[in-house]
């Protein structure tokens, strides 16, 4: 009989871990979103995201459920953290845009420079990852062209290998310079997104000083310094001041 007790209570156990596994969840949130019932997606894609997974599905799932409730904030900011995880996926670059619309800050972009924009165009091609399979793979070129110039006897093909090693270092070092680059602007980057209706930006840490401009929710800043609850943020148009911390939602 004790073993007979022990063994339903496994099953009943077995049965609530199986119940409550991320991808049961996932699919019931996608089962109810299907349906229209945003507010229960929202509920199961939260329960994932609890037991500690994190992919560029569900969050671009979970903003598509908030911009259906036509909650900004919060869809815009998961909307950016699936950009973050797969940005190259054109399907959520078009979806931000579209939360984006939604917000009240119509901030216009500074102009890029002409060097910045062949960067951000050559990095575009690939991610950072694939980036680095590149450069491991032009580094075993560059080795290969080196041995067959030392083994080589023949002057005609020893220029060519050697002319050859030198292009492909060329590249290889610009290369490495723009992805070393943009790695650490990555890493060295803090951004949030205002999760608050309306709020007003300071020349100085204090609520004492000048109210600068003012913002509204779902505006994505980035953040260059903080002070106690303060945090120092600029916008895309380049305006900077101070903001109170708790006014934001960190995207890193």
């Amino acid at each position: 009989m004790k073993t007979k007790n022990l063994f339903i209570g496994f099953l009943f156990f077995s049965t609530f871990l199986l119940s409550q596994s991320p991808n049961l969840l996932f699919d019931e949130g996608n089962k109810v979103y299907n349906l229209g019932d945003y507010n229960e997606a929202v509920a199961q894609y939260q329960e994932v995201l609890k037991t500690g997974l994190h992919s560029s599905e569900l969050y671009f799932n979970l903003a598509n459920a908030y911009y259906r409730l036509g909650n900004v904030g919060e869809s815009i900011f998961y909307y950016e953290k699936a950009k973050q995880l797969d940005p190259k996926n054109n399907e959520i670059t078009t979806n931000l845009k579209f939360a984006q619309n939604m917000t009240l800050d119509a901030i216009e972009v500074l102009p890029e420079s002409i060097f910045n924009q062949v960067n951000n165009k050559i990095l575009s091609w690939f991610t950072m990852t694939q980036w680095a399979k590149i450069l491991i793979c032009i580094a075993w070129i560059m080795a290969l062209l080196f041995v067959f110039y030392l083994w080589n006897t023949n002057g005609l093909w020893k220029r060519i290998y050697f002319s050859s090693f030198w292009i492909v270092t060329l590249f290889f070092v610009s290369i490495f310079i723009l992805t070393y680059t943009r790695n650490i602007e990555l890493e060295n980057e803090l951004s949030g997104i205002v999760f608050e209706s309306k709020i007003n930006i300071w020349g100085e840490p204090n609520d004492r000083s000048e109210v600068l401009f003012v913002l509204h929710e779902g505006t994505k800043v980035e953040v260059l310094d903080e002070l106690a609850q303060w945090k120092k943020i600029k916008i895309a148009n380049g305006s900077e001041g101070w903001v109170l911390a708790s006014s934001l939602r960190m995207l890193n």
